[in-house]
């Protein structure tokens, strides 16, 4: 029998974690000297603590290793252990790789000293909504002005309610961004479906898992540097296009005189390839 002190050495584990595993009942001493309190093990228990070892270090709790160390349990129930911990861990792997090629992705941008530096792109889910829609084929941004207001004037009279946040945004059938003869649909947050008109129809789109999102501040006439660096991001990141960009109107010439202070959130839903 080995000394609690020897035992920890031989095993580079401290004093302190062998009592506690004794606490717990997770690993107990073979034998405790009653007039000195002195605890001791034997060479026997140098597979059991390797194996807690081992658990601990492929990331299971000690509450987990109780179980697992139990004397009753199965073979099948370890294999669904183990199984269960190797899918979190590919999971954690998976998540991380996320972070990481984005980082360097940043990084990269940063030291290449590019213009597009300044757009921070994130990932985030869109929500399922109703929306009332016009679509149409414009020749350029600034015809936006023209539809809008059509729009606005056919939900008034049919005492539309909009959704609560607002959300305003243009989905663009052409799949890309363009400059002249834009395929758009004008869509706005409702509360609920209202009656269809030639121009304008209500209909609900499904929620996007994962959206790759930046924010444009300026001029509309200046929203394809945002454009880039997303479209850039997105390769760059192992992503792939699954769904139609959108814009989504936070400031604008609703409420903002400035054009410079416009706000525009670029959505493109994306998945990894």
């Amino acid at each position: 029998m080995y000394k609690i002190g020897i035992f920890s050495k031989m095993n580079r584990i401290t004093v302190k974690t062998l009592r506690h595993y004794d606490d717990i009942g997770l690993l107990k001493p073979c034998h405790v000297d009653e007039s000195t309190g002195y605890r001791y093990y034997s060479s026997d228990q140098l597979l059991s603590l390797h194996r807690i070892i081992a658990l601990k270090q492929i990331g299971f709790s000690l509450g987990e290793i109780i179980e697992v160390m139990g004397k009753d349990i199965s073979m099948d129930r370890m294999i669904d252990y183990l199984e269960g911990k190797q899918s979190a861990i590919s999971k954690t792997i998976e998540d991380e790789q996320i972070k990481l090629n984005q980082v360097q992705s940043y990084l990269k941008n940063l030291k290449q000293e590019v213009i597009f530096i300044m757009h921070d792109v994130v990932l985030k889910e869109l929500p399922e909504v109703i929306i009332a829609s016009m679509r149409k084929k414009i020749p350029n941004y600034e015809a936006f002005n023209t539809i809008y207001p059509a729009m606005g004037k056919y939900m008034e009279e049919q005492k539309v309610k909009c959704a609560t946040p607002g959300y305003c945004f243009t989905l663009y059938h052409d799949g890309e961004y363009k400059e002249s003869d834009i395929d758009v649909e004008i869509c706005e947050a409702v509360m609920d479906f209202a009656k269809d008109s030639d121009d304008v129809k209500f209909k609900k789109i499904d929620a996007v898992k994962t959206a790759a999102c930046v924010i444009h501040q300026g001029p509309y006439s200046k929203i394809g540097i945002a454009y880039g660096a997303v479209m850039k991001w997105i390769e760059a990141n192992g992503y792939e296009i699954i769904g139609l960009p959108r814009e989504s109107y936070i400031d604008g010439i609703w409420n903002k005189e400035n054009p410079e202070e416009w706000l525009t959130e670029i959505q493109i839903p994306v998945k990894l390839k």
